[in-house]
């Protein structure tokens, strides 16, 4: 497994470099067909964060899946160690579930978030907030498959920054399970046994939530069709 060490505003030391390769064992005894792990240490210079001065990212390549961790602490050291913890549970992670998924296992069902649609009333006074801060406005123009942008709100200190992404309809196992590879709370995805935007997030411990979207027109038409 190759091993990329890089620095941000701070000089490697040959010390830092031996902990790494010393500790990499871990990575490869979950994950032995990973090919590449990727390590960055950063120091953030505001003598206000000094307890988190330094920060480790760490990212892991095998094959098409990509994992990531990072942590910050006090030393580039301890640093490592907690990032390497997240990072190794992660990998386990994936790796529980690749095997779930070979033994056809039935994943625990998620909670979810029931969508309410809103009062007439409601929908007046969502809709003049709207049009008094109207920050939609300032990013409303059309976007390509990975094109973003950013925009200032007016007079305001507000950034909005917005991105398309295009990505094919998953189930919601397939979404906990892309959210644990990249390493975050959530993941937004299409469900595509109901093909609404859907968010599923992580709860604590084992335990994951999932909101889905849909507008009160779509939610009408569904019922019509079932008394149909």
């Amino acid at each position: 497994m190759d091993i990329v060490i890089t620095g941000r505003h701070i000089q490697i030391k040959q010390k830092f470099r031996d902990v790494v390769e010393s500790k990499m064992n871990r990575v490869t005894a979950i994950a032995p067909d990973a090919q590449r792990v990727q390590v960055v240490l950063s120091h953030e210079g505001n003598p206000r964060m000094h307890d988190t001065a330094m920060r480790v990212e760490l990212t892991v390549i095998a094959g098409a899946t990509v994992i990531r961790a990072e942590a910050s602490s006090l030393d580039e050291i301890s640093a490592l160690d907690l990032a390497l913890d997240k990072l190794t549970l992660r990998l386990r992670r994936a790796r529980d579930r690749r095997k779930d998924h070979r033994k056809n296992y039935t994943p625990v069902p998620v909670d979810a978030g029931e969508f309410v649609p809103p009062s007439e009333e409601e929908e007046d006074i969502m809709g003049a907030a709207a049009d008094a801060n109207s920050p939609a406005a300032a990013v409303a123009s059309d976007l390509g498959p990975g094109e973003s942008i950013e925009v200032h709100v007016g007079d305001t200190p507000i950034v909005i920054r917005r991105k398309l992404h295009v990505a094919e309809p998953m189930s919601i196992d397939e979404a906990l399970y892309e959210m644990e590879l990249i390493g975050h709370d959530f993941f937004l995805f299409v469900n595509k046994d109901t093909m609404r935007p859907s968010v599923v997030y992580h709860r604590h411990g084992w335990s994951y939530g999932v909101f889905e979207i849909d507008t009160p027109e779509n939610i009408k038409k569904a019922e019509e069709a079932k008394k149909a």
